[in-house]
């Protein structure tokens, strides 16, 4: 199935994979602010900071980061059954996929209804006790805007492989064809890659 536009698979495969590595980058560049922003009230404010970490469910945040890992094998896995021409085994990797990306968000959930109710949402109903609680709330904006803007990117990845999953069941992809499954594991992989750096500037940092 090569486009119009494309003179051969292989083309269209290079380009296709190039456009997600592009994506990606402005993505990271997106990331980085947020980072940057972290690091530099992290630096300010280090007593407040990890205070505000002591708040944080480090079990919850443990038990997500092996849920994603495990998450970025079975893609892998998927990716490879496509190789080797095994529908059955992709379906079957890209389901396992999916429910771990589902997993880790309502674990996610959980974790903000709990912050919901001992009140460590920044706003009007916002309590922290101590001295730092100006700083502890600069910490919660910054922990509610990044593990939100992650969790955005693992839902539209969750949709994603759904989506492959279904052209899968179809027998869309062969050994000849899968880069669509391929560029979807970079994204997927990326998504992880992004928690590894979130779980120890967030959760470890006390």
């Amino acid at each position: 199935m090569v486009a119009h536009q494309f003179d051969d698979a292989a083309q269209q495969r290079e380009a296709s994979t190039l456009g997600m590595w592009v994506f990606l980058a402005t993505e990271i560049m997106f990331f980085g602010g947020l980072f940057a922003a972290y690091t530099a009230y992290r630096y300010k404010y280090p007593v407040g900071f990890a205070e505000a970490s002591r708040h944080l469910d480090l079990l919850l945040g443990g038990i997500n980061t092996a849920v994603l890992l495990t998450s970025s094998l079975t893609m892998a896995l998927a990716v490879r059954s496509a190789q080797v021409g095994k529908r059955a085994q992709i379906v079957g990797f890209l389901v396992l996929t999916m429910l771990l990306g589902l997993a880790f968000l309502g674990i996610k959930a959980y974790e903000y209804h709990e912050k919901f109710a001992h009140h460590l949402v920044p706003g009007a109903s916002f309590a922290f006790g101590g001295m730092h609680a100006r700083e502890a709330k600069m910490f919660f904006y910054l922990y509610f805007a990044m593990t939100g803007l992650h969790a955005i990117h693992m839902l539209a990845g969750v949709a994603v492989v759904f989506y492959m999953t279904v052209a899968a069941a179809r027998g869309k992809f062969t050994p000849g064809y899968y880069n669509p499954l391929e560029v979807t594991g970079l994204y997927w992989h990326f998504v992880d890659i992004i928690w590894i750096f979130l779980y120890p500037l967030l959760y470890l940092i006390a």
